[in-house]
């Protein structure tokens, strides 16, 4: 599959609640398959969203942590255990900032087939399982910001 343009943070789509997939077809894979595709293309690259490619389905891909999957239609469960780390985005290049999430996550959604499937994750891919579920809601990680730090994300991206 091809490697798409990843949209960058002020593009429309990024701030879209996405639809839930109800086809598990040929089309469904072949967007896992360009996400997919797409992530591996860059280095250091560790979770994308379709919204980033410019498809608003909960569809999100992952590489950390020696973990590599994808989920459709995910639903996230987070530890009341938090952590601070710095966190980036591919939709904001080269800027990161630190950020809390829950150290822990149970993620449930279904493969590109329609079988469910549940990752049980901590640390880094936890944190990329939050971030990328976030972008199927519209959000983006500076939202989660303290406003003043959101000020100068924003004073770097103008």
């Amino acid at each position: 599959m091809a490697v798409q343009p990843i949209r960058l943070f002020a593009d429309p789509v990024l701030r879209t609640v996405s639809e839930p997939v109800t086809d598990f077809d040929r089309e469904l894979r072949g967007l896992v398959k360009s996400l997919q595709a797409t992530l591996r293309a860059g280095a250091g690259r560790a979770g994308l969203a379709a919204p980033q490619i410019g498809v608003p389905l909960r569809v999100l891909v992952y590489e950390s942590d020696g973990r590599s999957g994808h989920l459709v239609n995910p639903r996230i469960e987070a530890s009341e255990r938090r952590i601070t780390a710095d966190e980036a985005c591919l939709s904001a290049p080269g800027l990161w900032w630190p950020l809390e999430r829950s150290y822990m996550v149970t993620a449930r959604g279904r493969d590109m087939f329609g079988k469910p499937v549940t990752v049980r994750a901590l640390g880094t891919l936890a944190r990329v399982l939050q971030h990328e579920a976030d972008h199927l809601d519209g959000v983006l990680f500076v939202d989660h910001l303290p406003a003043e730090e959101q000020e100068r994300f924003f004073a770097a991206n103008s």
